[in-house]
């Protein structure tokens, strides 16, 4: 039984990749062999999700797909290539990563295009489980400034989770998707969590006082042009600080420890874990 995980330079599918190894035979797509990550008992394989043609060879003999497509205007468009090259090679199984709050009526614009991409795949014909993780904690990543964070909550509060814990969840029903077929999971951490507390608990691993510094919308997304992103880009992350803003994230469940029988990762834990990565 073979697995291929899409996206594999990306940081949820490496997480998958290096849960998998040893487990199953895996397979990662690449555009670039030269660029993949360095990762034991993974075969890379040359495809794009962006050319349809490229993409039979790497999905021949595939039994299970973990699909991840870049968060993007295009995102649709390659879910859809994937899509039909995984029927054609007769796929059994796809673990989809969408986005929290994926919906036609969502408030941002990659929720509404994850959820024309869910609807595509619940009725492909394929048997199909759907992660809905919220906002990554891997996302504090480089956003300590000296002794101030930011980020893109305003003052709300959201049940941020571990990237590790989401590849938990996938490489799980990867491994056995019977039980999870049609099934949609959204992965959070055991709490709800403010970008002050986040502050606060990053100031004591570093050693010093850390304040998270909010910014209004308009602030967020004037930061993120200056920063080097494009406009489409900045707006979706802007519409994501609004939402965040208003509390849109601020739930959690017990979905990592249905399917994982074990507690997601604390912000501590995680903190604790990347100390090195968190000030940029």
């Amino acid at each position: 039984m073979t697995i291929l995980v899409t996206g594999a330079n990306g940081t949820v599918s490496r997480e998958v990749l290096r849960a998998l190894a040893g487990r199953e035979p895996v397979r990662a797509l690449v555009r670039d062999k030269s660029r993949a990550p360095d990762l034991d008992g993974v075969e890379f394989v040359v495809g794009d999700l962006d050319r349809p043609d490229t993409l039979a060879k790497a999905f021949d003999g595939v039994d299970k797909l973990f699909l991840l497509t870049p968060m993007g205007a295009h995102a649709p468009a390659q879910s859809m290539n994937a899509l039909w090259a995984a029927r054609q090679a007769g796929v059994e199984h796809i673990v989809r990563l969408s986005a929290i709050g994926a919906a036609h009526d969502a408030p941002t614009r990659n929720g509404r295009l994850h959820a024309l991409s869910d609807a595509e795949l619940q009725q492909s014909g394929i048997p199909w489980t759907i992660l809905r993780p919220s906002n990554f904690m891997q996302n504090l990543f480089g956003a300590v400034n000296g002794n101030e964070l930011y980020g893109v909550f305003g003052d709300g509060r959201v049940g941020v989770v571990d990237v590790r814990d989401i590849a938990a969840v996938a490489a799980e029903v990867l491994a056995n998707p019977k039980p999870h077929a049609g099934k949609i999971y959204t992965p959070t951490g055991p709490a709800s969590v403010s970008l002050h507390d986040a502050a606060e608990e990053i100031g004591r691993a570093l050693g010093k006082p850390v304040r998270y510094v909010p910014q209004s919308p308009e602030e967020t997304h004037a930061a993120l042009r200056d920063a080097g992103l494009d406009e489409w880009m900045a707006a979706a992350l802007t519409e994501y600080r609004a939402a965040y803003g208003s509390g849109w994230g601020d739930f959690t469940n017990d979905h990592v420890a249905t399917v994982v029988g074990r507690e997601p990762h604390s912000l501590a834990d995680f903190i604790r874990d990347h100390r090195d990565r968190l000030e940029s």
